[in-house]
């Protein structure tokens, strides 16, 4: 049977090229000239740590942050900013999380999503994967067309296509 696994995964490599590229324009950028920026990836807990001087100074980092990472073919929504940056100090600190995988509740309305569709098709839960398995590779299609008109504020990539 037909089948095709639904992920949710960011390439290391391209998310630190996209970091230091940011790193790279801020330095360059007369409105930082002297000022304390600094950015750093912690790739083993995938946590984007952010310092700079102001709460203006943050927005136009994450701005440069997500088009710069759109340039280089990651999607906005790996970055999970819902934590408030504080102050500490004079600093503002902002901890950005890496979405990677997709979590449980996700993964539910996923499947959630597929089955109300109405697609004679299979959704199964595997860890961080959702499979969908169904008997024609139209339906499979239609259901990959379904997750990307709906608005699941996560990154989806679709894999391993077997017919």
């Amino acid at each position: 049977m037909p089948s095709f696994d639904i992920v949710s995964k960011v390439d290391l490599q391209t998310l630190d090229n996209a970091v230091n590229t940011v790193k790279k324009e801020i330095t360059n950028r007369f409105d930082f000239k002297g000022s304390h920026v600094v950015i750093e990836l912690n790739k083993k807990e995938l946590v984007l740590n952010i310092e700079v001087d102001s709460d203006m100074k943050l927005g136009q980092v994450l701005d440069v942050l997500i088009s710069r990472s759109m340039r280089q073919g990651l999607e906005a929504t790996i970055y999970d900013q819902s934590k408030e940056p504080y102050q500490s100090g004079k600093v503002y600190k902002k901890e950005v999380p890496i979405r990677n995988g997709i979590k449980q509740e996700d993964a539910k309305k996923i499947v959630k999503l597929i089955k109300d569709s109405g697609l004679k098709v299979q959704a199964a839960i595997m860890d961080d994967i959702v499979r969908v398995t169904g008997k024609k590779i139209d339906d499979l299609q239609d259901v990959i067309q379904k997750c990307r008109e709906a608005n699941l504020s996560i990154p989806l990539q679709y894999i391993n296509m077997k017919s």
